[in-house]
């Protein structure tokens, strides 16, 4: 018996908010979404609300769905494998932004590499790439360094460290932080960054209620900036 060809695994850009898909996702993810029958959500009814806006006409009682979060177990990741061992298509979608990157996507990613089945990223809004897109500040040397510490003292610290990597080899620093904690975040920048540093804050990308600024850190201090709750993207750059 032949072996049946092996599907393949598209990453699929989800909206970063509340905003209709098609106005910030191109037609070929709606095409792609149509075409497929097996899903890996990060959460599940997030995952089918996005299905059903984008696509209203794909039933949900026809497709499978696979969960890939922080307590997915390495026995589950390896059994989304067996639809694409199978010549199955499967669609990975995050719950914000593009699969693979801040989230754990990047797991099943890895896993599609080694047992050789093709990986296609689709075209979509990343946060991170717009917020340095939009900052001012050097796009041409980035590096996106995920979440800062918790504790104040080992969160400075971490500040320090990076100004200092970036002021060293001109390279723009990418952070974000549980949304909640974007006030305390920006207080502490401010405390922290040298006042010549420019620090760049972009929030709610894409929405109606889209803020970007890139100010010294200096002037953060005199800007009343509400981000509580708010997707926010922090990036400086130290001269």
């Amino acid at each position: 018996m032949d072996t049946p060809k092996k599907g393949r695994l598209f990453l699929i850009p989800n909206v970063l908010g509340d905003t209709a898909p098609l106005e910030v996702v191109p037609m070929s993810v709606k095409k792609t979404i149509e075409s497929l029958r097996y899903f890996v959500f990060e959460k599940e009814k997030a995952g089918r609300a996005f299905v059903k806006r984008i696509c209203p006409s794909v039933p949900q009682n026809a497709i499978g769905v696979f969960l890939l979060n922080k307590f997915t177990t390495t026995e589950a990741l390896h059994e989304m494998l067996v639809p694409l061992q199978n010549g199955e298509n499967v669609g990975l979608i995050t719950d914000a932004g593009c699969p693979g990157i801040a989230d754990p996507g990047a797991d099943l990613v890895a896993l599609a590499h080694q047992n050789h089945i093709r990986v296609t990223p689709l075209v979509g809004p990343s946060s991170i790439l717009l917020a340095v897109m939009a900052s001012g500040l050097n796009g041409q040397s980035f590096a996106f360094n995920g979440y800062l510490p918790i504790d104040k003292a080992e969160r400075k610290k971490v500040i320090k460290q990076f100004e200092k990597k970036s002021k060293e080899i001109q390279q723009t620093q990418v952070f974000i932080e549980t949304p909640y904690r974007n006030n305390a975040l920006l207080e502490e920048l401010c405390k922290s960054l040298r006042p010549e540093t420019r620090l760049s804050i972009a929030c709610d990308l894409t929405l109606t209620t889209e803020f970007i600024r890139t100010e010294a850190a200096e002037n953060w201090k005199k800007i009343k900036a509400d981000l509580l709750r708010r997707p926010a993207v922090f990036s400086f750059l130290a001269s």
